[in-house]
């Protein structure tokens, strides 16, 4: 009751404080009697002081009119006041009577007009912290200074910084008369932030059951500041440690330890320690979270209190009272029709004597990561609307009865899938994509399946991809909405490089939603034809006479456009000249390769619908002249004709920053084996015969698997391992299709002999590829790569994602299978940085250090730069 009066007290107080400025002053030689008011005609009505507002607008606002009848003192004349104070413009009013001639009075409003807003500076700050504290006060040039305003930008000001840590902020707004503009005033803000309030300890009291550092860890954004001064104490710590050792008193030792540690040891690594209050209390909510999860539904915070230590250093101490831990005793069920309690009970993955957890209810219930609770159970067979309300029927002493209340309703069909969002995508596109179908029962795994393979696309930004089902109880039918925001998708390289002592220049085009049958269409050049999700790309490399390139794809991801069969088509060239020499010179020395393939992917539906199946076929002939591949095979042709088939599985989430699932291949690329049936004794023929068909069989392994640790907090663990047989031993292994292991995995314009390029970070390129007795690398047959990254992004814009990683790394590579050992590898560690743009792809820059020494290559570990381009590094 008393804090009410008080609040109507301060309310009457200000508002009179507010109004001392407006004043009646009827005084001079006129003489009225304020204890006997008497009603007057007003005669006329004058503005004195009225620089730059229009008088017949005052008039208007004053609500008085010449003519009228008023009582002097009275309402009409305080009203009139009133209305003219709260339009914010005058800083004064006085309202006096100039002449009264019988029952008729003549009434002058002097005023003083308030200044405007010319313009407004910042002192003491950044122009970057400048421009957004601009964008928090909205105030502009010609708004009228009055002291709400500069009340009000003082207080947004001070929140703003003290959002940021800065509790001691301290803010000055200063007017000055601005000299040009009349009634105008500029305003200086002058800021002095001091330095952040950061936490220096948090203390928490009365935990028994829960050890301090998991209630310091559910303290999210309220962290304290880091420490090391491991040698402060050291003495009591050496005496204390002694002394335990020679009475074999050990009991309070460890405790001790712990104790002097945590004080002089606290690392903080990924999050400040400021000290913001919103954050606190939100993290204090954390810490009784992090005691209902545990089975302590009673636990409580009875007291926290927050002081300073210094000006920029606060201490924490919370009080906690726990109460006693519960746990699950008795569960039932009601109004389930579908599904038997023990259907349900097995979903729901709690039993009786299973620690009372909040948490672990709800997830169990209704929000599972992996869909295994009981709402997707009903929700994926179209129980739309399905509801749950869990109620405890019991409490007795430690033990919790709940009952759970069923309310499944009938089953929703979908009625009308709808598109919004894409302006250039067409409709059948992302609908062929969608698994739900209208006529189908409503399904919320279907949809986040959906959402799954549109963000696959890389069409759309991943961050906006949205469903908004709109339910119709009334006919038992959902209309389910799909809202994509379109991102460029294109993507184009241009480069130059420097390789073999020469600049390399590169134009590269890949259009990833192209529309073929659009291509003669007018109009449907803006700049290219697209929208049929086709992937059409070309690429040209060069420097001239010494070096070309040329390669063109095309792939149908839905060949006929009912299934989702993908049929693509590439065709390229590449030509070395070693000296540069024209067609004409009768010394040049070339090496050049011509190809062309086909292929025809498809998706499975077992093992599971992730599972995909891609086929090939492949044709290659390489050209020498002149050209020293190998001692006796210098001039000719060798042809490969391979099958390749890829059998893999992908359930990453996205494509661009994954955070779970995984991706999974195992490639088989064949010739066909000519040596075992042509009866030629190749121990004895030339090496241009015996390379004329060349045979191999090559298979290689790669899994990625992603793991979201907090957050977008990501651990990305890959094993690739890859193996080049042979059929013929009299042949043995052709010099072509050999891995190269070490360095960035970029490709040079020397891979005239289809070599595979396998990137490992802190060694030089090819630096841990099989070499000859002369020192020349030969290419490995058989290689293993292992690497374990950990990721996190600083920016998930779709046109510029970035992101930053840590990496372990480790691999090897060996000439002949009997070498080979799984768990003999080069170790590597170190950081990078990956920027995603879709018009240039991933770009890396990857620093490594490589911990292994390479025999006869010195400088071939330790600190190594790489650069690298798409997944080149993978």
């Amino acid at each position: 009751m008393m804090d009410k009066r008080f609040y109507l007290a301060f309310c009457f107080l200000c508002f009179f404080c507010t109004l001392a400025n407006a004043q009646v002053d009827i005084s001079g030689d006129i003489d009225i009697d304020y204890l006997s008011p008497r009603e007057y005609e007003i005669g006329g009505i004058t503005f004195s002081g009225s620089k730059y507002n229009d008088n017949s607008v005052l008039l208007l606002v004053s609500g008085l009119s010449v003519g009228e009848k008023v009582k002097i003192p009275g309402e009409k004349i305080s009203k009139a006041i009133q209305n003219l104070w709260k339009q914010g413009l005058f800083s004064e009013i006085v309202v006096s009577a100039t002449k009264l001639q019988g029952s008729t009075i003549f009434l002058d409003i002097k005023i003083q007009e308030r200044p405007r807003l010319s313009h407004f500076t910042f002192k003491g700050i950044k122009k970057s912290e400048a421009d957004k504290i601009r964008d928090e006060i909205k105030i502009t040039r010609g708004d009228i200074v009055t002291d709400n305003l500069i009340i009000t930008s003082n207080g947004i000001i001070k929140d703003h910084f003290i959002e940021k840590g800065y509790l001691n902020v301290k803010v000055d707004i200063e007017q000055k008369p601005d000299s040009v503009a009349p009634n105008s005033v500029s305003l200086l803000i002058i800021i002095d932030k001091n330095s952040k309030v950061k936490i220096n300890k948090i203390n928490i009291y009365g935990n028994s059951q829960l050890p301090y550092g998991k209630l310091k860890r559910a303290l999210k954004n309220t962290k304290q500041r880091a420490v090391f001064t491991p040698f402060i104490d050291i003495d009591t710590l050496l005496c204390k440690t002694v002394k335990s050792l020679f009475t074999l008193k050990t009991e309070d030792y460890p405790e001790f330890l712990k104790k002097h540690f945590s004080d002089k040891l606290r690392l903080q690594i990924f999050k400040s320690s400021k000290f913001i209050e919103e954050e606190y209390k939100t993290d204090k909510l954390a810490i009784i979270e992090k005691y209902n999860n545990e089975g302590y539904r009673d636990a409580k915070i009875i007291k926290d209190t927050v002081f300073k230590v210094t000006d920029n250093l606060v201490n924490i101490n919370i009080n906690v009272n726990e109460g006693r831990k519960y746990y699950f005793r008795n569960l039932s069920w009601v109004g389930n029709t579908k599904y038997s309690d023990e259907i349900l009970n097995s979903v729901l993955r709690i039993k009786k004597g299973d620690v009372y957890s909040t948490e672990v209810l709800n997830t169990n219930l209704l929000a599972s990561p992996d869909s295994r609770d009981v709402s997707s159970l009903y929700l994926d067979n179209g129980y739309l609307f399905f509801s749950v309300n869990p109620v405890e029927t019991k409490v007795e002493n430690d033990s919790i009865d709940i009952e759970f209340r069923i309310y499944e309703g009938k089953q929703a069909t979908i009625s009308n899938v709808k598109i919004s969002g894409n302006t250039k995508t067409n409709d059948k596109v992302i609908l062929r994509e969608i698994r739900t179908k209208p006529g189908q029962l409503f399904s919320r795994s279907d949809i986040m399946r959906s959402q799954r393979e549109l963000a696959q696309l890389r069409y759309f930004n991943n961050e906006k991809l949205a469903v908004n089902p709109t339910p119709n109880p009334a006919d038992g039918t959902v209309d389910i909405e799909y809202v994509v925001e379109e991102t460029s998708s294109d993507q184009v390289e241009l480069s130059g490089g420097w390789g073999g002592g020469r600049v390399v220049g590169t134009l590269g085009l890949m259009f990833n939603n192209f529309s073929s049958r659009n291509f003669f269409k007018q109009g449907a050049w803006k700049p290219l034809p697209s929208g049929d999700g086709q992937q059409f790309s070309i690429r040209a490399q060069s420097n001239g006479l010494y070096y070309q390139s040329y390669n063109a794809s095309f792939t149908e991801p839905w060949l006929g456009g009912k299934k989702p069969n993908a049929l693509s088509f590439s065709v390229y060239h590449s030509l070395y000249n070693v000296t540069g020499a024209k067609k004409s010179d009768s010394t040049r020395q070339i090496i050049m390769m011509n190809g062309v393939s086909i292929g025809l992917g498809k998706r499975l539906k077992w093992p599971d619908d992730y599972f995909t199946l891609y086929q090939d076929v492949g044709f290659q002939n390489y050209f020498l002249k002149r050209y020293n591949l190998i001692s006796d095979f210098n001039n000719g042709a060798a042809n490969v004709l391979s099958y390749t088939l890829l059998f893999g599985r992908n359930s990453i989430d996205q494509p661009i920053f994954p955070r779970t699932g995984s991706e999974v291949s195992l490639k088989i690329q064949l010739t066909p084996p000519y040596s075992l049936f042509d009866n030629k004794d190749y121990s004895k023929i030339s090496s241009s015969e015996k390379y004329k068909w060349i045979e191999y069989h090559k298979w290689k392994f790669k899994s990625s698997w992603f793991l979201r640790l907090a957050g977008n907090l990501v651990v990305n663990t890959r094993i690739q391992y890859g193996f080049l047989g042979f059929y013929n031993k009299n042949l043995g292994l052709a010099p072509f299709e050999r891995f190269y292991l070490g360095g960035d995995g970029l490709t040079g314009y020397n891979q005239f002999d289809g070599r595979e390029l396998i990137a490992l970070r802190g060694y030089q390129n090819n630096s841990l590829t099989p070499q000859n007795s002369a020192g020349s690398e030969v290419g490995g047959a058989i290689f293993n790569k292992y690497t374990f990254e950990i990721r996190y992004p600083i920016s998930l814009n779709p046109m510029t994602t970035i992101y930053v990683l840590g990496f372990m790394e480790g691999g090897d590579s060996w000439l002949k299978f009997r070498e080979f050992n799984p768990f003999s590898f080069k170790r590597s560690a170190g950081f990078g940085l990956r920027l995603f743009m879709p018009m240039f792809g991933q770009l890396g820059l990857d620093w490594g250090y490589g911990f292994d020494d390479i025999p006869g290559m010195p400088g071939a570990n330790k600190g190594q730069f790489h650069f690298s381009i798409g997944q080149s590094i993978d």
